[in-house]
């Protein structure tokens, strides 16, 4: 089926290279219109085409640069007959860094990846040195609410999932059904938490845990110190894996806890795999055998990665078009399907989507999206998380959630002494 799967993808994608000025013998690139009229009539002036300039070397920083993601993307986009650079993450990790480099390089053409926290921020003008561009591609219309209107377009859909195991070393049999995210704390059985603070799955998964919490007057960052006492509680009580546990998989997969949480582009992957790391592994991909998704009232916390083009002083016309050449290349729905493919991704393009999934939306994408409900008058929850996003980091970090060392847990704060505009800046 892959097989299959993969020759109609790479015949939809040369078809789209025909389609597209970016494939094939650029010699033969049908010439601007000369404005002359057959018929007599008065000439009219047309629009000055742009020629874009193929050989410019399009600069692209990334969060989403595995090696195997920065390597595919540099052959496929030489295929279709752009250059590119980009940096895999050995030398740029994560989605601070990768806005951080952006911004003090100032050499960026093109930006995709980050998530609704950092583009919320980028489009807004939070960073000075990085402008994002008016551009509409032409499969703009696809990828639904995923979409900062003339300014970036969602490419990947991302979010966090609740599991739990249904057999014996699980609920045996047993549903679980929770209002919100937090009320895991209350479950009964055994969780799996992460261990640090950092990260954009924990940073995700904290915000699913807070989202019951949103109290826009509360001085402890947003969220009323009752969301803190059950996050802390969600800490205290979880069992953590240390460094041999980086996601809440593996604890899960060999029967450690009876609930875990895990981010939803690598499940289904992780489960065909699940029996070479487990003597009782999770079975069932699509179809769940030993394993489900906690039923959640509220929802989950969905991200989108997107991509935008740069404002980059000093490039020319012609680089300029080549730049939103290669954008509407990447996010169309052959290319989105094709990365999809490839890394076990889920595409925001609906027509991607339809090419990769032709029965239908896989159940963990049908989740209700609250990350995208409103919190505060206007404002999304996306949003509130990126405008709280660093007193809550700071919060975290200054009274010590997330130790790593089991055996020394932090000591509780005292709940009702606590100096919140001292906790909601950087310790230091």
């Amino acid at each position: 089926m892959k097989k299959i799967l993969a020759l109609a993808l790479a015949m939809s994608m040369a078809l789209s290279l025909t389609a597209c000025g970016g494939g094939g013998d650029k010699s033969q690139t049908p010439p601007p219109p000369s404005g002359g009229s057959s018929s007599g009539a008065p000439a009219q002036s047309a629009p000055a085409v742009v020629e874009p300039d193929y050989d410019y070397t399009i600069r692209i920083y990334s969060n989403s640069n595995s090696t195997e993601r920065t390597t595919w993307l540099i052959n496929e986009a030489k295929e279709a007959g752009f250059n590119i650079s980009i940096d895999d993450n050995s030398v740029i990790s994560g989605d601070t860094a990768a806005i951080q480099a952006a911004n003090e390089n100032k050499d960026g053409d093109l930006i995709f990846g980050l998530n609704e926290t950092r583009w919320s921020q980028l489009v807004d003008g939070t960073y000075e040195n990085l402008k994002i561009l008016d551009w509409t591609p032409s499969w703009s219309g696809d990828v639904g609410e995923y979409v900062y209107p003339g300014k970036a377009y969602g490419l990947v859909i991302q979010n966090v999932l609740m599991l739990y195991r249904n057999d014996e070393l699980g609920t045996n049999g047993a549903e679980l059904h929770f209002d919100h995210w937090a009320d895991i704390v209350d479950c009964g059985y055994q969780w799996y938490r992460q261990n640090k603070v950092g990260g954009t799955t924990n940073a995700n998964i904290n915000s699913a845990m807070l989202y019951a919490f949103v109290d826009p007057a509360s001085p402890a960052g947003g969220i009323s110190v009752d969301g803190w006492k059950t996050l802390w509680k969600y800490c205290a009580e979880g069992k953590s894996g240390g460094d041999d546990y980086k996601y809440g998989f593996d604890p899960l997969n060999k029967g450690d806890v009876q609930v875990s949480t895990f981010y939803s582009s690598s499940l289904y992957g992780k489960i065909d795999a699940a029996g070479e790391s487990s003597e009782k592994p999770l079975k069932g991909t699509m179809e769940p055998e030993n394993w489900s998704l906690v039923d959640i009232k509220d929802g989950t916390y969905y991200i989108a990665e997107y991509i935008g083009i740069l404002d980059k002083a000093g490039r020319t016309p012609e680089q300029t078009a080549a730049v939103e050449e290669f954008a509407e290349w990447f996010g169309s729905a052959e290319t989105q399907a094709a990365w999809g493919e490839e890394f076990d991704s889920y595409p925001c393009n609906t027509e991607a989507a339809s090419i990769l999934y032709p029965d239908g939306i896989p159940p963990i994408y049908e989740l209700k999206n609250f990350a995208l409900s409103k919190v505060d008058g206007d404002t999304t929850y996306a949003e509130y998380v990126a405008s709280h996003s660093s007193d809550w980091t700071n919060i975290m970090t200054n009274l010590g959630f997330y130790w790593a060392d089991t055996n020394n847990p932090a000591p509780e704060p005292d709940w009702d002494n606590l100096d919140w505009a001292t906790l909601t800046q950087a310790a230091g």
